[in-house]
């Protein structure tokens, strides 16, 4: 990295604001391709390479550049493991695509944007604020003219789609149905890990929307902590639709795609106003992306392979589905917002 960071902060997207260090207020500059942004499965720290040339800048020197004014970020949102890597990387494929998946700053944000009221919080609330518009402003260079950024978020940035979705943006909401999201998260062991990790989370977050807590943590089954967190997740999105009617939202079921990847790929691009040809439709679904693991693409992980392990889980997880699916049930009979919310995509089946 030269001096010329500003210079080249200014004219395209190869210098990734990647991460905030928030005790010394810089945010770290990582130096990518276009090809690198196409290969990476997450822009946060499991890019780090000792190749990767990274420098420190302070904030403030950030803030003072000025930048030519770029299109709005497209957003990819998701309730979590229902395809929203891989279909980022279909869709990034589109030349006019840029596709930031899962950036960093993004996740920190989220994080601070939940105590920007409280005492704790590292910034004032309108430091929050200018922060964030900064951020989306510098996430929203790319590297041609014609090109626009497709931004998938993590799942917990669902939070702060309401502050992200502002005006005629462009948004795909991408869910499954709670009898098929359980068995995924139940057919694997990562999965089941990592919804152990934000399962408590996620029932604070569930809480907050609903102004009452619908369970104890500790009382919910393996089966029924998934369900809760598909109805967070689910609850979050549908919160802030209803909170921007002016977004564009395109809200789409993995298990339709997969049953019809032409049409819904199609469908998808054209919700964005990008031009996808029925040949390039055709390369792209017979290729490398769709029978790999789309978060770790050296291994092997077709359709095929899901729908087998799906049946698997559901088959050997069978009662305790169907008793966490009675739950759901239950809090929607108690939360009109849930039953509001589920309602909503059982007319999209």
């Amino acid at each position: 990295m030269t001096d010329s960071w500003q210079n080249q902060f200014t004219q395209d997207a190869r210098l990734l604001p990647h991460l905030v260090d928030l005790p010394t207020d810089q945010v770290l500059l990582s130096h990518l391709t276009e090809d690198d942004y196409r290969k990476a499965s997450f822009l946060d720290q499991r890019i780090f390479t000792p190749q990767l040339r990274r420098q420190l800048v302070p904030w403030s020197q950030l803030s003072e550049l000025t930048l030519e004014d770029r299109p709005t970020p497209q957003y990819i949102f998701h309730i979590g493991h229902v395809g929203s890597t891989l279909l980022s990387r279909l869709l990034g494929e589109i030349d006019t695509v840029l596709a930031l998946r899962e950036p960093q700053l993004l996740r920190t944000l989220t994080e601070i944007s939940q105590i920007q009221d409280e005492p704790e919080s590292p910034w004032s609330p309108e430091t929050y604020q200018r922060r964030l518009d900064e951020t989306v402003r510098w996430l929203s260079r790319s590297f041609h003219p014609d090109q626009k950024v497709m931004i998938k978020a993590s799942s917990f940035v669902s939070e702060l789609a309401p502050q992200l979705l502002v005006g005629p943006v462009d948004a795909l909401f991408l869910y499954a149905p709670l009898d098929r999201y359980i068995p995924t998260i139940l057919a694997g062991e990562t999965s089941v890990q990592e919804m152990h990790m934000m399962a408590g989370n996620r029932l604070k977050r569930l809480t907050q929307h609903l102004g009452k807590a619908p369970a104890r943590l500790w009382e919910l089954s393996l089966a029924q902590r998934v369900a809760m967190s598909w109805l967070c997740e689910l609850v979050t999105l549908f919160r802030a639709q209803k909170n921007k009617p002016s977004t564009n939202i395109l809200w789409m079921d993995f298990e339709s795609f997969l049953s019809n990847p032409e049409e819904y790929l199609s469908r998808a691009a054209g919700h964005f106003s990008h031009k996808l040809s029925t040949q390039k439709t055709t390369e792209l679904l017979s290729g490398p992306i769709m029978s790999s693991y789309s978060k770790a693409p050296e291994h092997d992980y077709s359709p095929n392979l899901r729908q087998q392990l799906l049946l698997e889980a559901t088959r050997d997880n069978a009662v305790d589905i169907a008793a966490a699916i009675r739950w759901t049930e239950n809090i929607a009979g108690d939360f009109p917002l849930v039953a509001e919310a589920m309602q909503w995509i059982e007319t999209r089946r």
